[in-house]
């Protein structure tokens, strides 16, 4: 077999097999001699038919697969061969490829068209700025987190009268249907009329509303009644409300109890310990949001820096083939220059990881999917979780075949941004919180 290269640009070549009769010929025989020990053909024995009858029934099957391992086998060898670092998947070319005739041609010619990486260089100092940004806490936002945890972890608690955000829980009396124990939250009662009926009321009060006119939202009222969406339609809506039990949502006091809520039993026991806390929580969450900016400032001035060059016509046509027809390429087209910034950075990601000889290690993987964890159960109330659960639950996502990916990918940039970090100038700007979402969004 005789294999060609043909460099069409510095990233893009033509690579030609051009294939004879002695290069597939033994292969085709073992695959007829498989054939042949499978075949129970009337007549036979099993796996003794005459190699004849074998080669008329399955040869041209035979022989279309022993061409494709052959093409397969040279044009990994020639890459393998060459040290060709190439990108995405060969494609079948569509300018140089010959017609085939695979009823009767005993040769071959084969083209494909290959993608190399392109060579990354790019040389960081301390003349290199990229802006970073620092959040800067006004005295309202620290009222206003506190505030917000108050109301988080506030109770509810009975009082004697309604009034306008209140919650009550009650019986809906009719004379054929009646709704006992429905919880009602008068901020979802959206006629006016009908909320002043509540307003003052206690327990043991009663009076009359049209459901239909005092709670609009289809979703709430049939919640409230007990019934499914669609059923409402069939209802009397007029009911007799009759007050059981009027609660009020109370936010949580500063004592001891919020402390250990917040930030877990014993670890706060004085409003000074408390602030103190509050700040060191708040600058952390800035300070992600903080390096979340940094990390597209740093993406945009490396891949200007790097100025990667792409055979971009090759990538797009690898990327309709390897979605096998999943996106058209207008589909294509129109990301594309979101994928080819994303290409770039990886790139840049790979050069700076083996250049500088940054290894991800298990410790980095576990502390990262630690805090996801941590985060994770934050969401569902469980801001004290302990920590062998949260271990347990590192390491399920880190045997996730894709979030243990993600998480990789994730620690690697980190610490590429880290040594990023070290070497440039940091242009630091004072922003407020909003300036800097402003910015990120």
């Amino acid at each position: 077999m005789k294999i060609t290269q043909k460099n069409v640009d510095d990233l893009t070549m033509i690579v030609t097999l051009n294939i004879e009769k002695e290069d597939y010929s033994g292969k085709k025989q073992e695959i007829l001699k498989k054939f042949r020990r499978d075949a129970d053909i009337k007549g036979f024995r099993k796996g003794m038919a005459p190699m004849s009858i074998i080669e008329k029934m399955h040869g041209r099957s035979a022989m279309l697969d022993a061409v494709n391992n052959v093409i397969s086998e040279g044009l990994n060898n020639h890459i393998t061969e060459n040290k060709l670092n190439i990108i995405g998947e060969p494609l079948p070319n569509e300018t140089e490829q010959k017609p085939i005739d695979w009823e009767n041609d005993q040769e071959f010619s084969v083209s494909f068209d290959l993608a190399v990486a392109p060579k990354v260089e790019i040389n960081l100092t301390s003349d290199d700025k990229i802006p970073f940004y620092e959040v800067k806490v006004s005295k309202k936002e620290k009222e206003e987190y506190v505030s917000n945890l108050r109301k988080q972890y506030g109770t509810l608690e009975d009082v004697e009268t309604v009034e306008d955000d209140d919650f009550i829980i009650a019986d809906l009396v009719q004379q054929d249907n009646s709704v006992e124990g429905t919880y009602i939250a008068l901020r979802s009662v959206a006629d006016k009329q009908a909320k002043d009926l509540f307003i003052g009321k206690k327990s043991g009060d009663s009076f009359e509303i049209d459901v239909n006119k005092a709670f609009e939202n289809e979703t709430d009222r049939a919640a409230m009644l007990k019934v499914k969406k669609e059923e409402l339609s069939s209802l009397n809506p007029v009911y007799t409300v009759v007050v059981k039990e009027v609660k009020r949502f109370k936010d949580a006091q500063e004592n001891q109890d919020f402390y250990d809520k917040v930030f877990g039993p014993g670890n706060v026991s004085s409003s000074e310990e408390f602030a103190k806390m509050i700040d060191e929580r708040m600058k952390s969450e800035h300070e992600n949001e903080s390096d979340y900016r940094f990390m597209l400032d740093a993406r945009d001035a490396l891949i200007e820096k790097a100025a990667i060059a792409l055979p971009e016509e090759f990538l797009k046509r690898w990327l309709f083939t390897a979605n096998e027809g999943k996106f058209t390429m207008e589909e294509i087209e129109k990301d594309f220059e979101l994928f080819l910034k994303d290409f770039r950075w990886q790139l840049i990601r790979q050069y700076i990881t083996k250049e500088q000889k940054l290894s991800v290690t298990r410790e980095n993987l576990l502390d990262h999917a630690r805090k996801i964890a941590g985060y994770q159960f934050a969401m569902y109330g469980l801001n004290n979780a302990g920590q062998e659960q949260i271990d347990k639950y590192a390491e399920s996502l880190l045997a996730n075949e894709k979030e243990g990916r993600r998480i990789y990918e994730k620690v690697e940039e980190d610490l590429v941004l880290d040594y990023v970090r070290s070497v440039v100038s940091l242009d630091k700007k004072g922003v407020s919180i909003e300036k800097l979402r402003e910015l990120t969004n």
